[in-house]
């Protein structure tokens, strides 16, 4: 046997599904073969915890793909259509079909954490022939056709490489006709207009209709998928990582959920604690009558719990016990992403929670206090970070804020405006630190990201995918600063009535619990360190066997 067949033959066995909530799930999950989501999804189902059913196709099979595309193109068909049969059974559902239409969610998941660095498909199998079907199943219209616009861009973009710039136009245009700002808010015959426009943007930037056929869709999503391995944000994800090319990733096609189904759905990410500052709080962003794309996405400002508490109290109670849950079964804070579909609560991911230095040494410090870490396991936990470098900045005087916003990450920097990544680098070699301003946080800003001092956008919620690697990287970073806007054409950003040239100078805080504001200039810190921490991981170095 060749090393071609040799890699075909291991993709193959690789590519044999792997059940999520269905008969036959493994109780074995292995990161290395169905990436950290997919092994993740099968212990939370593993632990009856509310996972949508579904099936994974192992990392394997993305090294046999990006090797030879068109050779291994039938070997996934094939595993496709074998995942497809069992799910169809579970659900009583058909893929796609004109009377029970099932619909899926195609996700990807390399075996590290790489958050929005590598692409997802939601509504797939929805075309002409199983729209009737579905709004008989739902008798939910305006579900129907926004899960149809979605999955038209998503498809476009992902599958195509088709920018996103005509469809938001398109959006923008149907909210300014009806008169909202939101497209949330958008009735059905609203969307079902601007369906009809989706597929007339793709019509034009592909050469084709979209695809009428859920198995070609399925397909052609899950290629895109294991071929977003690739694409720049996730090489330069990687470079910034120092996380090897040839891990690859895995293909996950789960029963899709509905955020989008009205004024008890929704979708969400959390935090079993408080990433930036430490603090054993559940940490949530929500975003009700959407679907999960919207939040990660950096493009809305999302809710905290309190509002979800509010309006949807018997969510945030089992969000509260399962965050108690995931953090007793995986021995770490956790960062959950969640739907919730009529009220009832669906879980989509969870992972090892990204954290700020400070954030890592309160959680050690409280975790071992309240008997659910041993000294020697916080101690490992705390390996690489420079805790003597740890400090908490706050200002000397606090003048009056230009605007405030929502912490992402905690801390206090100044720096010169930028408004993209080669005006980041232009001041990086001027010895000038700078502020990367954009209107939201999105994953292909990453090398701007990396390279700026600071983060301040228009847009956006603090659990969005960017907004957690910036967390990740340490950098100071406000969302949803919504009295910002930016004139690219005069090269300025405007808080208000205020203006400020790109190359100005301002000062972000994120110092004060819940609170972020930015200033005008440059303005001078105190600085204080966690003493009391600090003694206190001092006590268990001096403990340890020698």
């Amino acid at each position: 046997m060749n090393r071609l067949d040799a890699k075909q033959g291991n993709a193959a066995s690789a590519l044999e599904p792997a059940w999520i909530g269905l008969p036959g799930m493994s109780r074995d999950a292995d990161p290395r073969q169905l990436g950290f989501k997919a092994a993740n999804l099968l212990r939370m189902a593993q632990l009856d915890l509310p996972v949508p059913q579904g099936f994974v196709l192992g990392t394997a099979g993305c090294t046999a793909y990006l090797a030879d595309p068109a050779a291994f193109r039938p070997q996934l068909q094939a595993a496709l259509e074998r995942g497809l049969t069992v799910l169809e059974g579970a659900c009583q559902l058909g893929f796609g079909a004109a009377r029970r239409p099932l619909l899926v969610s195609v996700r990807s998941g390399a075996p590290v954490s790489m958050p929005g660095m590598l692409d997802t498909i939601l509504n797939v199998g929805l075309c002409d022939t199983a729209l009737p079907g579905l709004l008989r199943l739902t008798g939910n219209p305006r579900l129907v056709w926004d899960a149809y616009r979605r999955l038209i861009q998503q498809f476009a973009e992902v599958v195509h490489g088709v920018a996103a710039a005509a469809f938001r136009a398109a959006t923008e245009q149907a909210c300014h006709q009806a008169g909202i700002d939101d497209p949330r808010l958008l009735d059905f015959h609203a969307l079902r207009e601007l369906t009809g426009s989706y597929q007339a943007i793709y019509r034009e930037a592909v050469g084709a209709d979209f695809p009428q056929a859920p198995r070609t869709q399925l397909a052609q999503a899950a290629e895109a998928v294991y071929a977003s391995w690739r694409s720049p944000r996730a090489q330069a994800f990687r470079r910034l990582n120092g996380i090897a090319d040839e891990l690859g990733t895995a293909v996950t096609v789960q029963r899709m959920v509905f955020g989008n189904a009205g004024g008890t759905s929704g979708a969400g990410v959390g935090f079993t604690r408080d990433p930036a500052r430490g603090t054993p709080q559940l940490y949530l962003d929500f975003l009700f009558n959407a679907q999960g794309e919207d939040v990660v996405s950096g493009r809305f400002r999302a809710h905290d719990s309190q509002r979800l508490a509010e309006y949807l109290p018997a969510v945030q109670h089992e969000l509260q016990d399962i965050a108690n849950r995931l953090e007793a079964a995986f021995g770490d804070v956790q960062d959950f992403e969640f739907t919730v579909e009529n009220g009832r609560l669906f879980m989509l991911q969870t992972r090892r929670a990204k954290r700020t230095p400070w954030a890592a040494l309160r959680i050690a410090v409280d975790r071992v206090s309240e008997g659910r870490l041993k000294p020697r396991e916080a101690l490992a936990q705390l390996q690489g970070i420079d805790l003597d470098a740890l400090e908490e900045q706050v200002l000397e005087q606090a003048p009056a804020a230009l605007a405030s916003g929502v912490a992402a990450g905690i801390g206090i920097v100044s720096g010169h405006i930028a408004l993209d990544l080669a005006e980041v680098d232009a001041l990086n070699a001027a010895g000038r630190p700078a502020l990367l301003v954009r209107p939201d946080i999105a994953t292909e800003d990453i090398a701007g990201i990396a390279a700026a001092a600071g983060i301040l956008t228009a847009q956006g919620s603090r659990t969005a995918h960017a907004a957690v690697v910036a967390r990740q990287l340490g950098k100071v970073c406000i969302v949803g600063c919504e009295c910002l806007s930016i004139d690219r054409a005069a090269h300025c950003i405007r808080f208000g009535e205020q203006s400020f040239q790109a190359g100005d100078e301002l000062t972000l805080d994120t110092s004060t619990d819940g609170i972020a504001r930015v200033f005008a200039g440059r303005l001078q810190l105190i600085r204080h360190k966690p003493l009391a921490w600090l003694a206190e991981v001092e006590r268990w170095r001096q403990a340890q066997p020698a």
